[in-house]
């Protein structure tokens, strides 16, 4: 796996100012923007997988990248629900903590909010692996429910557990370059945010081309 190439390839793309631009210019607009720019980082995602040699995804069909983006909204709510009913039950318990003057009530619910905070945490590690694996599933099939078969998702995180680090860690880095441009000048934080979409795109193909190659190669050894 190139970890730098994810950082590096879209320099590399003929039409990459405008691919680029294009993304910048439509994360301005709430919801949308966001919704077509995770669609047109999955694509970058299929290409990856495809080992195509400019896998930078372009703009053709907006109606295509609207519905994958939509589906990659769809996917990040299913795998995030756990979380949200940990937290509504967090907030719950301080609530109820608020408005409660029995000390040992008011001690229980310290100790369960103590016990679900950490449970969320927990919860959003998993799921900065899970859903990269997913997503990666769902491109290279381009099957939706493909993103929701556990046992391919969690194949793929046994077969490459090294990949999928680089991919969290990457996902971090990109988060730091996409904020960058709130420093430079707040309407570039549009663009950076876009960079770092396709960023995490790559990783996300190279991750799941990682894991198949392992899976061929411990099938191979079986034999």
């Amino acid at each position: 796996m190139d970890f730098g190439k994810a950082f590096t390839y879209v320099f590399e793309d003929a039409d990459w100012v405008k691919k680029l631009g294009i993304a910048g210019l439509l994360n301005i607009i709430p919801i949308l923007g966001t919704i077509l720019v995770s669609g047109w980082a999955l694509n970058t995602t299929r290409n990856v997988i495809r080992r195509e040699e400019q896998p930078l995804a372009d703009w053709s069909d907006f109606g295509d990248i609207i519905i994958k983006g939509l589906q990659v909204f769809v996917i990040g709510f299913v795998y995030a629900i756990p979380i949200i009913l940990i937290n509504a039950c967090n907030t719950g318990f301080n609530v109820g903590l608020a408005e409660n003057n029995d000390d040992t009530v008011a001690s229980a619910l310290i100790i369960a909010s103590i016990c679900f905070g950490c449970l969320s945490f927990l919860y959003g590690i998993f799921m900065a692996f899970v859903i990269p694996a997913a997503l990666g599933n769902f491109a290279a099939k381009e099957q939706f429910g493909a993103a929701f078969r556990f046992g391919e998702v969690f194949g793929l995180l046994r077969s490459a557990p090294g990949p999928y680090i680089l991919v969290v860690l990457g996902s971090f880095l990109a988060g730091f370059i996409a904020m960058l441009g709130l420093i430079a000048c707040f309407i570039g934080v549009f663009f950076t945010v876009a960079y770092a979409a396709v960023i995490n795109g790559h990783l996300q193909g190279q991750a799941y081309n990682a894991a198949i190659e392992a899976q061929g190669a411990q099938a191979e050894a079986a034999f």
